[in-house]
C-alpha cells in the first residue's frame, strides 16, 4: 500500500466510520423516537450511509430528549421534566432553609412531601 492510499484511508474512511458509529449510537439513545422509527432510521443509515446520516442530522431536533434510563425510576420524557421540576423545588427549599426562612423541621417536612408526591 502506498503512502497516499494510506493517507486517504485515514483522512476519509476512518472519520466516516466514526461518524457512522456516532449516528447509530445517537439514534439508539433517542427517547423521543419509538422502536419502529429507530429501526427505520438504523436501516437507512446502514444501507445508505452518507445520505442516511445527512438526512438524520438535518431532521434531528436541536435538543433531543434525555433517555428515560438516565433518570432512576422514570419511564417517559414527561417524567424527566417532572423530575427536573422536583429538583428545582428542592433547591429552592434548600435556599430558604439556608436563609433561615425555614426551620430544620419545616425543611425536612416540605422536602419529604415533594419526594413522596
Amino acid at each position: 500500500m502506498e503512502f497516499w492510499e494510506f493517507f486517504f484511508i485515514l483522512l476519509i474512511f476512518v472519520p466516516l466510520v466514526m461518524l457512522w458509529l456516532f449516528t447509530l449510537t445517537d439514534l439508539s439513545r433517542r427517547a423521543d423516537l419509538s422502536g419502529p422509527a429507530k429501526g427505520l432510521w438504523a436501516v437507512a443509515v446502514v444501507l445508505l450511509p452518507l445520505i442516511g446520516m445527512l438526512v438524520y442530522f438535518t431532521t434531528r431536533p436541536d435538543s433531543p430528549a434525555i433517555a428515560p434510563s438516565a433518570v432512576p425510576g422514570k419511564t417517559g420524557v414527561e417524567d424527566v421534566t417532572e423530575f427536573d421540576t422536583m429538583i428545582n423545588h428542592v433547591e429552592r427549599l434548600a435556599e430558604l432553609h439556608e436563609a433561615g426562612t425555614l426551620s430544620d423541621e419545616e425543611f425536612a417536612a416540605a422536602k419529604a412531601r415533594l419526594i413522596d408526591s
